[in-house]
């Protein structure tokens, strides 16, 4: 199983290189990142942006755009677009995000004709590095859904189930976060996780274990489960975190990285095409490793789906 970035990278490192359509790549982290990704043999880039403001920064941080591709788009939803068009045409095969507003980015994804639409929820994934705890943490979903119901929650497990299984994690343990880890009708996170262990009595999500609710010490600390006596296999073992909100998880990942200083990715799951997507300020170390764990994602496609019950006369 994957428990570290630098598996990541040595694992992507031995596949071909792919090619990953950058949208406003006129940004010097994220030339940053896309040159790293280069010289580890893991990606070639499109980039779509302002080409003055490459070119400029190319050279300044000494990356060669011989052989590269750059399209000269100066307006960030047009940038968004051509990048995109180009993982759905199959001239590259992934896409990242640049320096633009997120939700720029996902107008793009998301268009009917020329975006990455599969068919299926698309929700956000962010992988944390937590080395005494020996593995890749995932926090889901900071960054897309913003107020995620039951079924949508539902369908965010089954897309962090699917980057688990592709980090070798055969059934992850999967925690439903809260402030408590009981259920109270006035906190609806609490009730909708109870809901969620209810379906996974019932052998509806295939391929994971899903318990809650949790809060964050007991969801992540053996030791502070079981002085809080919560019993289970999940509680305090937990591979993935599905948060209440799109602000919950985006303090969580926001507090890991820049106070503690800690090492993440983020991708899109659910598109016809893997998808990086991390925040502008995010360090070009982030934005490479987002690459790399995309990276991982080509070509595989996912095996398992949410089983909803049908009523049946």
């Amino acid at each position: 199983m994957i428990t570290s970035f630098e598996q990541i990278l040595q694992t992507v490192t031995d596949r071909p290189r792919q090619i990953v359509a950058v949208a406003a790549a006129h940004e010097r982290s994220v030339l940053a990142a896309v040159k790293e990704a280069r010289e580890r043999d893991i990606a070639d880039p499109l980039l779509v942006g302002n080409r003055r403001q490459i070119e400029e920064v190319a050279r300044e941080i000494d990356l060669s755009l011989s052989g590269v591709e750059v399209i000269d788009e100066r307006n960030y939803l047009r940038a968004a677009r051509q990048a995109t068009r180009a993982v759905h045409e199959g001239s590259a095969d992934l896409l990242m995000k640049g320096h633009l507003y997120t939700d720029d980015f996902l107008r793009a994804v998301l268009d009917k004709e020329s975006g990455l639409r599969s068919g299926v929820i698309m929700s956000h994934v962010f992988l944390l590095e937590v080395p005494h705890l020996s593995k890749l943490l995932m926090v889901t979903d900071g960054a897309m859904n913003i107020a995620p119901d039951l079924v949508t929650k539902a369908d965010i497990i089954m897309n962090a189930v699917y980057l688990a299984h592709l980090l070798g994690n055969p059934n992850p343990k999967v925690g439903i976060l809260a402030a408590v880890e009981l259920v109270n009708p006035k906190m609806p996170a609490t009730t909708e996780a109870a809901a969620l262990c209810t379906m996974q009595l019932r052998g509806q999500f295939p391929k994971c274990t899903v318990d809650g609710p949790f809060a964050m010490d007991n969801a992540i600390s053996v030791e502070a489960a079981q002085i809080k006596d919560i019993p289970g296999e999940v509680a305090g073992q937990c591979d993935i975190l599905v948060v209440p909100n799109i602000e919950a998880g985006n303090i969580l990942v926001k507090t890991f990285s820049f106070l503690s200083g800690g090492r993440t990715a983020g991708v899109l799951i659910g598109a016809t095409a893997p998808v990086v997507l991390t925040s502008r300020a995010d360090s070009p170390e982030a934005k490479m490793l987002s690459i790399a764990t995309a990276v991982l994602m080509v070509g595989l496609q996912r095996d398992s789906r949410l089983k909803i019950g049908k009523v049946h006369f």
